[in-house]
């Protein structure tokens, strides 16, 4: 079946290495990142993709390359990764779509202009170049305004790149410095030996391995909790759409508190209904209610909950199995949600009243992605102390994309045991599980 979204097309590896270093489980930017990073180093390492690279939603997010905005504790993380996104389509010899145009965020009123102006006064304490411009300067920046703004948070430095080939890339490249990749090769569980992970077990058959870094994305707390570990993680789905037919609009990101936007390498647009997801009540929702209760407290307003057939699918799912049964992970190669149609058509009406060249544009291209969130959005790139050898880098909480080669490095770092790119404390699963670390 075919995909909602035209991902650059990957051939994985036609056999599995009997032995590697590393073995990366997950084909999305953060685990192709992990791996160009290792194999740049001289490790040897494999990526086991259930589908296809990119597949899920490092394909299917805005393509937003952003430090502004960001959860403090992310800021270092994200600094590094602008620095490491501007240097990679020469680093790999391939294009990212990559470009630093700067990204702002539009105030229409006064809670958005005292949110943007806390986080610039925040963002300044870690030598952040954004600033605060007025009415007039944003107007100049972004010609084509309706008109009522109050001002704007603009940062020169971020930028923004290509969901759909961005990561195939970085595969690419990986492969090149001798990563093994591999597709439609999901990994089923790993195997031990003397008190440490020894191996992974996949559909095709057992490579063994002294480490393993679950880059799972959604998937995530599903396998590490087949090994006994409760990694805190929730779903929520966001709507994208492609929108041509739009002239005389800024190269750069824009987000205001009703619309997002970007232009993209062909040409047309890509945008979303800011602030707005679903929440589909699941199980796991129930399950960890108590954790994320401050998180929804704060983000409501954000959030559309959903109770339908998708509670009793995954109420069906196997919250464990043995080594040698068919899993999930292969039934299910794909997440490939609905988009919900009425966040793009009030999008596209919310751009057009503020940017009135959108009133000509329409929509050839809609999808859905799945995002997995942490209780407190800041993702977990730890290693797993009650499992040697085991690290997670997930629940990026739809920052991921923005953030991946500094994130990749963290993780290859953490498995290596060499400085890292910036302090771990900040995303360790200690924070969250203190018997973990």
């Amino acid at each position: 079946m075919a995909m909602s979204i035209p991902v650059a097309p990957f051939e994985g590896d036609p056999s599995l290495p009997e032995k590697v270093d590393v073995a990366v489980i997950g084909g999305g930017i953060i685990g192709v990142m992990t791996a160009l990073t290792l194999a740049e180093r001289g490790v040897s390492v494999a990526v086991f993709e259930k589908g296809q690279i990119a597949g899920e939603q490092s394909g299917r997010n805005w393509g937003w390359v952003r430090q502004m905005g960001r959860d403090v504790a992310e800021l270092p993380l994200t600094m590094a990764s602008l620095r490491l996104w501007g240097q990679l389509n020469e680093r790999i010899g391939a294009e990212t779509g990559f470009r630093r145009t700067g990204i702002t965020y539009l105030c229409y009123n006064k809670t958005d202009l005292a949110n943007w102006g806390g986080w610039h006064e925040k963002g300044k304490q870690y030598g952040m170049e954004s600033r605060m411009l007025s009415a007039q300067e944003v107007t100049e920046l972004l010609p084509g305004s309706a008109g009522g703004l109050l001002a704007g948070l603009h940062t020169p430095t971020d930028g923004r790149a290509e969901p759909w080939i961005a990561a195939p890339a970085i595969a690419e490249a990986a492969r090149r410095k001798g990563a093994r990749i591999l597709t439609d090769c999901a990994v089923r569980g790993i195997e031990t030996a003397a008190g440490r992970l020894s191996a992974v077990v996949t559909e095709r058959g057992t490579v063994r391995c002294g480490a393993a870094v679950l880059a799972g994305g959604a998937w995530s707390r599903l396998f590490a909790g087949n090994l006994g570990i409760d990694f805190p993680q929730l779903k929520v789905i966001g709507t994208v759409a492609r929108v041509t037919g739009v002239e005389g609009i800024a190269e750069m990101p824009v987000g205001a508190g009703n619309f997002a936007y970007r232009k993209r390498l062909d040409g047309d647009y890509t945008v979303a209904l800011r602030n707005a997801n679903i929440a589909p009540i699941l199980p796991d929702n129930f399950r960890l209610a108590f954790e994320y209760l401050p998180s929804l407290l704060q983000t409501w307003r954000e959030l559309k909950l959903r109770f339908g057939a998708s509670f009793f699918r995954e109420l069906a799912v196997k919250r464990s199995w043995s080594n040698d049964a068919r899993t999930i992970f292969e039934e299910v190669r794909t997440l490939d949600p609905p988009p919900n149609h009425a966040f793009t058509r009030t999008a596209l009406a919310n751009l057009s009243r503020a940017y009135p060249a959108f009133a000509r544009g329409h929509v050839v291209q809609e999808w859905g992605g799945v995002i997995d969130v942490t209780p407190d959005a800041v993702p977990v790139i730890s290693a797993i102390g009650t499992l040697p050898g085991f690290y997670i880098a997930s629940g990026f909480s739809g920052h991921g994309f923005g953030i991946a080669p500094a994130a990749g490095q963290l993780a290859a770092d953490l498995v290596m045991g060499t400085t890292p790119i910036v302090d771990p404390k900040p995303f360790s699963i200690a924070r969250m599980r203190p018997k973990l670390k």
